[in-house]
């Protein structure tokens, strides 16, 4: 949970950066953020979730 949480703040900082920035225009934003919220209703959510926590382990146990 604390994974999801943290990805999704880091996502919205993001694109909140890049809408300021000017390379990306707002309305592309929203269809992006509807998209992706009607894609966490769908079948593939879950095989997303496993993905991305996986890479979150991953990235976990690399030593600097």
């Amino acid at each position: 949970m604390a994974i999801s949480v943290s990805a999704a703040l880091l996502l919205l900082i993001v694109v909140i950066v890049m809408v300021r920035s000017g390379s990306l225009k707002p309305f592309p934003a929203v269809m992006a953020t509807l998209f992706g919220f009607f894609l966490a209703s769908t079948g593939i959510a879950p095989s997303i979730n496993n993905a991305l926590t996986a890479v979150a382990d991953a990235v976990q146990t690399v030593n600097f």
